[in-house]
């Protein structure tokens, strides 16, 4: 990158230096992508406070700017389902807007989180007269159908805790962070948002991940997240 540009980047906001590096904002031209950022809104939200109710996901497209959400879906008993986690970076309610369809799920800031709203009219007449953006979307879309595939497969699995097991090593592919000792999943999530995602109570997730810390398989760290030990791998491709 010629200096000027670098010198330009980084003088940037740092919002704006985000999107610049999402590939769908990144391959609008520039003056488009100028057009597109002015026309985002920005809105903070406080920890487990609602971020996108389903009655309202065919009206914008989300980007997080700082913070983690996770996507849920409510049982008639109050119960949490989650679906998937967002963090910085990541963008979420792009299907809704090309199918003009809700999804049948509810967005919740996991921590306080900064959130930049597009609105449907701007996504329609910026992005999808675009070839490179609409390259872009097929490739997110693939990409979200795989992750769901991994999370039916996962949830199906009728021991507990090979399920555990499961939905960890996807968290470790989606979050994961490699170091000497293994791969810290860089998530901070509770009993309760584990049980929610493997569809068990949080007592047996307490259990299991008792058992599996007993046996050298991972590692509960202090920031509430979960460290998968090198020889965790090793049983999930034996199991």
């Amino acid at each position: 990158m010629p200096t000027a540009a670098r010198d330009k980047t980084a003088q940037e906001p740092t919002h704006s230096r985000l999107l610049r590096g999402i590939p769908i904002f990144s391959s609008l031209d520039e003056a488009v992508f100028e057009e597109v950022h002015r026309r985002m809104v920005e809105k903070r939200f406080h920890k487990n406070q609602v971020v996108l109710l389903e009655e309202d996901t065919a009206s914008y497209m989300y980007v997080v700017y700082t913070g983690k959400v996770r996507v849920v879906h409510l049982g008639s008993d109050g119960s949490e389902r989650i679906l998937a986690v967002h963090k910085r970076g990541d963008i979420f309610g792009e299907m809704a807007l090309m199918d003009a369809k809700t999804a049948p799920a509810t967005v919740i800031a996991m921590e306080d989180a900064e959130i930049g709203l597009l609105s449907k009219e701007t996504f329609e007449k910026l992005f999808l007269k675009n070839d490179k953006v609409l390259l872009q979307l097929v490739a997110i879309l693939c990409r979200r159908l795989r992750e769901a595939q991994l999370v039916l497969k996962a949830i199906a699995i009728p021991d507990a805790e090979q399920r555990l097991r499961s939905i960890l090593n996807h968290l470790s592919l989606l979050h994961g962070v490699k170091d000497d000792r293994g791969t810290v999943i860089a998530l901070r999530l509770t009993h309760k948002e584990l049980a929610g995602y493997t569809s068990v109570s949080r007592e047996t997730v307490t259990r299991l991940l008792h058992r599996l810390t007993e046996e050298g398989d991972l590692e509960m760290l202090e920031n509430r997240t979960i460290l998968l030990k090198r020889g965790f791998k090793e049983k999930l491709q034996l199991l």
